[in-house]
């Protein structure tokens, strides 16, 4: 029997010189204003005040697993049982207000869930006064210790409260672990990137050059095909992997290419056979 292929092909700095042009048509096609209706950054786009566009913004993330309708129905859910003021909800919460979250359900989610988020939340609120100040001291916390900056975030915002079920931590990613970390970097594409159609840009503790792609089965089997991406694993490898190769491409904001990524994946855009390096893609 054949060995199977530990990595796929990818292309020359040259060729990924030369597939320049095609990514980045696909970007100008796919970040339009229509793009914001289907996915789940609309909450951000929901609320006028910063704080209520981050934490609509965090759970939106948080809970986006899976497709995007269910996705943005779940979340307009829970964004109605915060009576649609989640900074107001978050920073008067008590534990009476958990029967708020009684019998939500999404995916793996349960109240228990949310509940713990929350008040892990209001206590990032309490002490920092803000989303951003948090993102900072993570950031710069990271920076002193060369980590990850999503590990940081992960540790740092179950710190509040020991006594969190294990279960929870599952729904915050870490890189440590190997994860891709997504989600996570997917809600820094949208808080960081400034002039975009799409990305709200809410923040500004780090450059959108320093973003990694957020990375999932859509976004890696097309960039495999593309010769983009050798490894087979979707984990934090693959991720810095993709991004290096994408940084060449736009150094100072090289997650745009997510869009286009992702764009051939879900919203049916062909690529042309002589630019498919990589013909079967698991």
């Amino acid at each position: 029997m054949p060995r199977k292929r530990k990595k796929y092909r990818t292309i020359s700095k040259r060729k990924l010189v030369e597939l320049k042009p095609f990514l980045d048509d696909l970007v100008e096609k796919i970040e339009q204003p229509h793009y914001i209706n289907d996915d789940p950054v609309q909450f951000m786009h929901a609320f006028e005040k910063k704080i209520d566009r981050e934490l609509a913004g965090f759970f939106a993330v948080t809970m986006a697993w899976g497709r995007r309708d269910i996705v943005n129905a779940k979340v307009e859910e829970l964004l109605k049982r915060m009576n649609n003021r989640p900074a107001e909800f978050i920073l008067n919460y008590s534990d009476s207000e958990a029967l708020n979250f009684e019998r939500f359900k999404h995916r793996t989610f349960k109240p228990i869930d949310m509940h713990w988020i929350t008040r892990s939340l209001r206590s990032i609120l309490l002490k920092f006064g803000d989303f951003e100040k948090f993102w900072l001291f993570c950031y710069n916390l990271a920076k002193s210790h060369k980590r990850e900056l999503i590990a940081v975030f992960h540790e740092q915002f179950f710190t509040f409260h020991p006594e969190i079920p294990q279960r929870v931590h599952k729904h915050v990613s870490n890189p440590e672990k190997n994860s891709s970390a997504k989600r996570l970097y997917m809600y820094l594409r949208w808080v960081i990137r400034k002039n975009s159609p799409v990305d709200p840009g809410t923040m500004n503790f780090m450059e959108p050059s320093e973003l990694k792609i957020p990375l999932d089965v859509h976004v890696a089997r097309q960039a495999r095909k593309l010769g983009l991406l050798s490894r087979k694993q979707n984990d934090w490898k693959a991720v810095l992997e993709l991004t290096n190769r994408m940084q060449i491409l736009d150094p100072m904001d090289p997650a745009k290419y997510d869009y286009a990524l992702f764009g051939i994946g879900v919203l049916g855009t062909d690529i042309p056979d002589e630019l498919i390096v990589n013909k079967r893609v698991e």
